[in-house]
């Protein structure tokens, strides 16, 4: 019996069930002020996870392109906002409303009404935002659930009080209205397109009913610089729409709110205000969203140091804001791509807001590991948007095609799902709609400006690229004709991949064909992805390390490492190990990899397949030490719903999906020396690096469940099953690991 096998014995049996979970609490560890400085547009996010409303302290105005509601350099809060905003984008929240409690004058423009604060004295936590506004002497606490939010303010001063509503609507829309017979505010405010059909009406609107729990004095109505003392309804206006009471109150009372909020009508946010907070114990609400929290981050469990606890912890929580849940508490739903019509989520909840060019890649195979039940149904509402819409969407948010970003991949997170094993969705009804986006266009070209369909597909079926003379139909990012070839070439290889595991035996050969088409565009004499002309001539000039028109969000040499799909076939094409290794080598010495941008994020595992594992080990360790960290500035670049944080949380366990679509994860580097993952009908997968967390990088070698692991991936089943993997750190770089002999061992040694 080897030393290894011994060790991985002994670790095994120093791991108790749950490591004291009586005492386990991993919302307490999580700092949201993580990513709450420019780069990584996150925001404190309070409620549950996946929430349809999301409460949060607000101190940038409006609805307003890559602007997120809270910014940790910013010194004064304007309300509280139950948000839509998609958590770490540079996109706009939308359908959100702002309450405001103050004394003395009556101040309602936002800047005006902004009251100071002290950070040291903020408490943020997942389940409960709290904060004291100083020029008010007001004590505000805010909770949520999926649907509806409870606000308390404590006013300290007493006398003549106010407390504001706001719909946070584009000028001229929206609809606030004071009902003083049932003692309510109400709010509409119609939500509008971003990207494809900017501007537009998206069809749908947010809804708000606001309920308090003592009498008020009707205040009156605004709409920018336009008041109006004692009216009772504001519709549009030169700017957002608000309403007003006043509160009669002695020092110390206290004022609580309670919140429904919709997408489908005001009767739906006052049903899913009754179904979710039907009282006014704001305590109970907070222990149920603690609960809630608790459960979701539990199902990771490491003992380590505050730090790293704090930075895995608040990215697990951000891996988990985002699908939102869409549809109410009886099922009913806004009807995808605005159509007006009211549909309803039969046994599954509806959810939308699917960042997917970016959450494609690990949000989404980690919910197939952590919460397969959930991602099951965000499968079903992504088929019952192309059911409703004609074609899968691209990046469904706003319940609306939007065309933003390449690829198709919809496709590989579906594709994804299924070869991993999850049930309960039409995958007939899906493989439709996934064939369609693949081999049609859009009926019309007006529906194909409105977002519908792949960009460029009679290209890219034409030539089996997309040609530099093709004006691709994006007004936000330009052509990158090469990055759409690439990334459709990946998307058909999925396709392929589920057409044979459906018995489709031609279109299985059609579309594996068609996830070659990676190589039309790598010029295998420079050896880098380049933008083509129809006639088959490559671009001139060229400089692979440049940005270019032809590339999204990166630069030709980073793009050429996507074919995800066929990495044995690109290490060839590149020159085999040897120069593909060379390659990668040049992206990282130049400074070129890009963490805060997604087509770097798989890179440092691509050493695994030059067979230089201790390189991925490297690389990645080095990520996770260099490009996270427990401050505001502590995301590279903007999380972009979740994605940021789940590299994090899978590269931390040690392992990583360089290919969604198939069941195998690379491995790359644990950062603790101990990790549990509690997986479906109580099994648990435990991974054991002793060293790891003191500074041990270097895989020596690798035992799984009781044998020795020649390979560097790992297998879905392998992990879901449950069972524990054993990694021998080192400190030094292991070269042997994997495949090599005892014998290869002492050669290399020597």
């Amino acid at each position: 019996m080897n030393k290894s096998f011994l060790t991985a014995i002994l670790w095994t049996v120093t791991l108790l069930p749950g490591w004291g979970q009586n005492a386990f609490a991993p919302a307490e560890w999580v700092n949201e002020r993580i990513g709450t400085a420019h780069e990584g547009q996150t925001f404190p996010a309070t409620g549950v996870p996946f929430a349809m409303t999301q409460w949060t302290p607000q101190t940038r105005a409006g609805n307003r392109k890559c602007v997120a509601p809270y910014y940790d350099v910013d010194r004064r809060i304007q309300g509280f906002r139950g948000s839509h905003f998609l958590s770490g984008s540079c996109t706009q929240d939308y359908g959100s409303v702002t309450l405001m409690p103050g004394n003395g004058a009556l101040k309602l423009e936002e800047s005006a009404r902004a009251s100071s604060f002290d950070r040291t004295k903020e408490s943020l936590k997942p389940y409960c935002y709290a904060v004291t506004l100083a020029d008010y002497g007001i004590d505000i606490a805010l909770t949520g659930t999926e649907r509806a939010g409870i606000q308390r303010f404590s006013f300290q001063r007493g006398g003549e009080s106010w407390i504001l509503v706001q719909a946070n609507s584009a000028a001229g829309d929206g609809e606030v209205r004071i009902d003083p017979v049932q003692q309510e505010i109400i709010v509409t405010n119609p939500v509008r397109r971003l990207y494809a059909g900017n501007g537009k009406l998206a069809g749908f609107n947010g809804y708000a009913v606001v309920k308090f729990d003592r009498s008020f004095r009707v205040g009156g109505v605004w709409s920018g610089a336009e008041q109006h003392p004692e009216a009772l309804r504001q519709a549009g206006g030169a700017g957002s729409p608000g309403a007003y009471v006043f509160f009669d109150l002695k020092p110390g009372e206290v004022v609580q709110a309670r919140i429904g909020s919709s997408f489908t009508s005001v009767e739906e946010a006052k049903l899913n205000l009754r179904a979710e907070i039907p009282d006014w114990n704001f305590d109970g609400v907070v222990e149920k969203a603690k609960a809630q929290w608790n459960a979701a981050l539990g199902r990771i469990q490491i003992p380590s140091s505050a730090t790293e606890r704090s930075i895995f912890y608040t990215a697990l929580y951000h891996s988990m804001l985002l699908p939102r849940v869409f549809s109410d508490a009886d099922g009913s739903y806004p009807g995808f791509a605005g159509e007006g019509r009211v549909e309803t989520a039969k046994g599954f909840t509806y959810y939308d807001d699917f960042s997917i060019w970016d959450t494609f890649r690990a949000v989404h195979p980690l919910l197939t590991i952590l919460e397969p039940a959930r991602e099951t149904q965000m499968v079903q509402s992504l088929i019952a948007k192309g059911e409703q819409g004609g074609f899968l969407p691209i990046f469904p948010a706003w319940n609306s095609y939007t065309s933003e970003m390449v690829g198709d991949h919809a496709v590989a997170v579906i594709g994804d799902a299924y070869v991993k094993g999850l049930r309960g969705f039409d995958m007939e009804a899906a493989y439709r709609l996934m064939r369609k986006n693949a081999t049609e266009m859009p009926a019309t070209h007006a529906q194909y400006v409105d977002g519908r369909g792949r960009r460029a597909l009679d290209s890219y079926l034409k030539y089996g690229y997309i040609p530099l003379e093709d004006p691709v139909a994006d007004a936000f990012h330009g052509n990158e004709q090469v990055s759409r070839t690439l990334e459709y070439a990946y998307d058909d290889f999925v396709l392929g991949e589920l057409a044979e595991a459906l018995g489709k035996k031609e279109d299985a050969a059609l579309f594996h064909r068609r996830g070659q088409n990676y190589r039309n565009v790598i010029d295998a004499g420079t050896g880098y992805a380049r933008g083509r002309h129809a006639d088959g001539a490559w671009i001139e000039p060229f400089d692979p390390s440049k940005t270019a028109s032809y590339i999204t969000e990166s630069t030709p040499s980073i793009y050429s490492f996507f074919a995800p799909q066929d990495l044995p076939g690109l290490v060839n094409l590149l020159g085999g190990p040897k120069a593909f290794e060379q390659k990668l080598d040049a992206v990282f010495a130049r400074g070129e990899y890009d963490h805060g941008n997604e087509p770097s994020h798989h890179l440092a595992y691509l050493y695994n397949a030059s067979g230089s594992a201790w390189k991925t080990q490297e690389q990645v360790r080095h990520v996770l030490e260099t490009q996270y960290g427990d401050t505001p500035e502590g995301l590279a670049g903007n999380d972009d719903c979740g994605q940021m944080s789940a590299w994090y949380v899978f590269s931390a366990l040690g392992f990583y999906p360089v290919t969604p679509g198939t069941t195998r994860y690379e491995i790359g580097t644990p950062l603790f020396d101990k990790a549990s993952i509690e997986l479906e009908g109580g099994k648990r997968f435990e991974i054991l690096a002793p060293g790891a967390s003191s500074g041990k990088r270097y895989i020596h070698s690798a035992i799984l469940n009781g044998k020795p692991l020649e390979r560097s991936w790992l297998s879905h089943d392998e992990i879901v099953k449950g069972g524990t993997l054993f990694f021998e750190m080192t400190s030094s770089p292991e070269r042997s690991w994997p495949g090599q002999t005892a014998q290869n061992e002492k050669a290399h040694a020597q």
